[in-house]
């Protein structure tokens, strides 16, 4: 719970150093990010994979500052076991909405091949083949347990990581390392959200899921996914 203790609590605790300046907050698996006022996101709570992003794996009970990132940042997202980031900066190179992803990646979901597990956020998510340049113009990012998805700057959709329930909507159910389009979303997508197995986008103030419908969370009647 940030607040230097592994005690459980059922009423709300104070973050440890995060008593003012927070703008958005993202709650992961077994851990927690916050965006600052100055662009820089902090994160606590499980770290084996990575996921604080501050360059270690050990868990921490109060907020540490993500390596790399204390500035520039817009946008976090927290899965189970990684985190994403949506931010101007790419290095000394100033650009515009850049995805940088860290944590576990076990699934493809750092978008960027199959890389080992990232402590720091120094890894881009790839838009193409080569992994020659990052996935720029995105507007925001979701994280899903174990998959990650943008909203572009034109509005579509881009999805990686792991798709065995078709969570990443290309019509298929191959896991992807890299971002994938989403199949009929390339354009007026407004949001996006991801859950543990299934994604959701809004267009033209329709909502449309896809992905895991076990318990219904397609919303389109069925249990099939």
């Amino acid at each position: 719970m940030g607040n230097g203790t592994n005690d459980g609590s059922s009423s709300a605790v104070d973050v440890t150093g995060l008593s003012s300046g927070v703008i958005a907050i993202s709650a992961g698996g077994f851990h927690t990010c916050a965006l600052t006022t100055a662009g820089g996101v902090k994160c606590w709570g499980q770290n084996f994979y990575g996921q604080l992003g501050d360059g270690a794996t050990d868990d921490r009970t109060t907020p540490v500052d993500v390596s790399g990132l204390t500035g520039g940042v817009t946008a976090i997202a927290a899965g189970d076991f990684h985190t994403c980031a949506l931010t101007t900066t790419s290095g000394v190179i100033i650009t515009t909405g850049v995805v940088r992803c860290w944590g576990s990646n076990d699934s493809g979901q750092l978008g960027n091949f199959n890389a080992p597990d990232q402590s720091t956020s120094t890894w881009t998510v790839c838009s193409d083949g080569a992994c020659s340049f990052a996935l720029t113009d995105a507007n925001s990012v979701a994280a899903g347990s174990r998959h990650t998805c943008a909203l572009t700057d034109i509005g579509g959709v881009m999805c990686w990581g792991r798709n065995n329930e078709g969570m990443l909507g290309d019509g298929t159910t191959t896991d992807r390392d890299t971002p994938v389009d989403v199949s009929s979303l390339m354009s007026g997508v407004a949001s996006v959200s991801a859950g543990g197995g299934h994604t959701c986008a809004i267009i033209g103030g329709v909502v449309k899921c896809w992905g895991r419908n076990t318990e219904g969370q397609l919303g389109d009647g069925t249990t099939d996914d």
